[in-house]
């Protein structure tokens, strides 16, 4: 790898990675490398292959606004035309030659002195004015501590690594967990099984999905720029009217939805006895939303059987729990989600004065819009905390923070060895605003725990308000908001240091 300091090192080859090279390429920033572990592009769309694997918010509105498609097959794309169009942007785009694939960021030091980012990869060390973590956040699988896991006698695996060389067929299976990934394969694996057992925590509520094949006529008009442009609006505008009347906060419009959702639920299922075990406890947005027209007839069927009792013990040949009942099984299948924090918590990055991300987030995860961290000059984040969506395509946010990191990359690049870091006013300033939001949120009132909440019962995960205002918060830097240092081996004092200049 050449020692030849670069302007740009992105981490990470997924939307986010992907969007933010490719706008820098087309502010003529060419000066930049993206660096990816896995053999191939796409982040969470390369890795979940699971059958019934698929977007969850309307093509049109999953995708880049500067890199339109007509032609999406469905009103909700599957996995392999998502990672297909991701391919299509590195070929479109010219990406090839920037991207790093199998190499592994194992540490990245800011140098003071020089003011640059060394980052140490499995493949040598490299250098850059910009540092930008576009790891995303799910992508390691999470498997419960079940006693008893390691002397399963069958096939075990993780939805998210799908073993696609066990047969399924005739074969009885374990589903834990009732997450988006089990509502999407559930139903595509039933069919074909002798019986599968769904493990259920808790019920998530579902609301019909209205999925459908997206006809020729249809593509021909997505052609059209003002049409396209006006239909993926209209998208937006639904569901940002939708979360800021019922999905973000308790309301009638939340129990209007519930009670689409209860309505749904039975239209699909006639047994009183498992309508009672699929029907939340909690309120609607609490926790993740799910979208399914097929789930429910899944575990309608003969051959299914759905176990709400806590889970005791995994046997050599099954699963026994708390009622004393056990289940025999020969594959176990965990659709348990994934690991808060990602690959940015299981690398070492270090700021200046020698601290550690990890240090610096000891109390939870924290960074100004979710973008910039106070200590970690020129290092910039794409979907930090708390820009998660619930309700709306997250790719308008991972736009909004593209835009603030372009705008710092262009000013920084206009004095060469210039130091930027957001003020620590600025970000506790944040802090107290998402958490003014967050406590008269659903997440907060909605009688529910999740994934969302750290350990502290914190939200670091989702925002809380709009789209738009995080939109026009995010995309411009403001003065007053950062530091900025023109002279190597410098870093910014907010009492002292200069405040940087409006452009």
């Amino acid at each position: 790898m050449s020692e030849t300091p670069l302007d740009l090192i992105i981490v990470g080859a997924g939307f986010s990675g992907l969007a933010m090279a490719i706008r820098a390429r087309q502010a003529g920033i060419d000066r930049l490398l993206v660096l990816e572990k896995a053999a191939g592009i796409g982040g969470t769309w390369r890795a979940n292959t699971y059958p019934g694997a698929a977007c969850d918010v309307p093509s049109q509105l999953y995708s880049l606004s500067f890199a339109p498609k007509s032609d999406w097959s469905r009103l909700f794309a599957p996995q392999a035309e998502i990672k297909g169009y991701l391919e299509g942007l590195v070929a479109g785009h010219g990406l090839a030659p920037f991207l790093r694939l199998e190499t592994r960021v194992e540490r990245a030091v800011f140098d003071a002195a020089a003011g640059l980012w060394r980052v140490e990869t499995d493949k040598g060390t490299l250098s850059a004015r910009v540092l930008v973590g576009a790891m995303g956040a799910l992508h390691h699988p999470s498997v419960p501590r079940i006693p008893g896991l390691d002397g399963f006698a069958g096939t075990a695996f993780h939805s998210a690594a799908w073993d696609h060389a066990c047969d399924l067929r005739a074969k009885r299976v374990g589903v834990i967990g009732t997450g988006a990934s089990a509502v999407q394969f559930v139903p595509e694996i039933v069919g074909r099984v002798a019986h599968l057992t769904q493990f259920q925590r808790s019920a998530p509520w579902i609301l019909p999905r209205g999925d459908r094949p997206v006809g020729d006529a249809r593509r021909r008009l997505m052609r059209l720029g003002p049409l396209r442009r006006l239909y993926r609006a209209s998208l937006f505008w639904r569901r940002e009217v939708a979360a800021l009347a019922g999905f973000t906060r308790v309301s009638r419009v939340t129990a209007l939805a519930e009670g689409l959702a209860r309505r749904h639920l039975a239209a699909s299922v006639s047994d009183p006895e498992l309508r009672r075990k699929l029907t939340p406890d909690y309120r609607l947005g609490c926790k993740r939303v799910l979208l399914s027209d097929a789930y429910y007839p899944a575990l309608a069927r003969p051959n299914a059987s759905l176990v709400t009792a806590p889970i005791r013990a995994v046997l050599p040949h099954g699963i026994v729990t708390a009622d004393g009942a056990e289940h025999p099984l020969d594959v176990l299948i965990f659709a348990t989600g994934f690991s808060p924090g990602g690959s940015l918590l299981r690398t070492e990055v270090i700021g200046r004065d020698g601290v550690s991300l990890l240090q610096a987030w000891k109390d939870g995860a924290d960074a100004f819009r979710g973008v910039s961290v106070a200590g970690f000059p020129n290092f910039f984040l794409l979907l930090g905390p708390n820009t998660g969506l619930g309700h709306n395509s997250v790719l308008l946010m991972v736009e909004a923070q593209v835009a603030h990191v372009l705008d710092a990359l262009q000013r920084l690049l206009g004095h060469p060895g210039g130091v930027l870091e957001v003020r620590p006013q600025a970000q506790a300033r944040f802090r107290a605003e998402v958490d003014a939001l967050m406590r008269d949120s659903i997440w907060t009132r909605g009688g529910c725990g999740s994934w969302y909440l750290d350990r502290a019962g914190r939200n670091r995960t989702l925002w809380p308000g709009s789209v738009g205002d995080y939109i026009r918060g995010t995309a411009r830097l403001r003065a007053e908001d950062y530091d900025f240092v023109g002279s190597p081996g410098l870093h910014p004092d907010p009492a002292k240091g200069p405040a940087l200049s409006k452009p």
